[in-house]
């Protein structure tokens, strides 16, 4: 509920089946900017997260990596330092996999909490920015009727609180 950005929605339950099927052959191309506490590695090639995810039956709706979860896939590039004090990064995010908080659970896992998440992050990461900085940039997919590939777009405007 805290990401902002691209959201798609069907006009009709024939609409609605068709593009949750998309979404669940990962025939969706998804594609997310994030800023994330601390410095993350600069490279040209994207990093790859593979760590499987499951309920956190005693603090639900949380998630966690555990071996006996379903599979979860995350591809993460740095794109740039983040301004200011403590280290910040902000990267783009693509989920290869659709699990509940992937994301954000990920970028937890590897020591780079999103800046402003109040699920996952400490205070010190809550503090940092007025919301989640997690938005949905880029939605691509194959019409259902017309078959025509279609590619939305819309860049992140954070902001971080001083």
């Amino acid at each position: 509920m805290g990401t902002s950005g691209l959201v798609v929605m069907a006009r009709g339950l024939a609409m609605q089946r068709a593009l949750s099927t998309a979404f669940a052959e990962r025939r969706v191309h998804k594609r997310y900017e994030a800023v994330v506490d601390g410095a993350m590695p600069m490279c040209e090639d994207w990093s790859e997260i593979d760590a499987p995810l499951m309920a956190d039956w005693p603090r639900r709706p949380l998630q966690k990596i555990d071996p006996a979860g379903k599979p979860s896939v995350t591809r993460w590039k740095a794109m740039s330092a983040w301004p200011g004090e403590p280290a910040a990064t902000h990267v783009l995010l693509e989920p290869l996999t659709g699990r509940s908080h992937q994301l954000r659970v990920h970028l937890l896992s590897i020591g780079h909490p999103i800046l402003g998440d109040a699920l996952y992050g400490d205070a010190a990461v809550q503090a940092r920015a007025p919301r989640l900085l997690l938005h949905a940039s880029e939605l691509g997919f194959v019409h259902p009727v017309t078959r025509q590939d279609l590619c939305f777009k819309r860049p992140a405007d954070f902001a971080i609180a001083s």
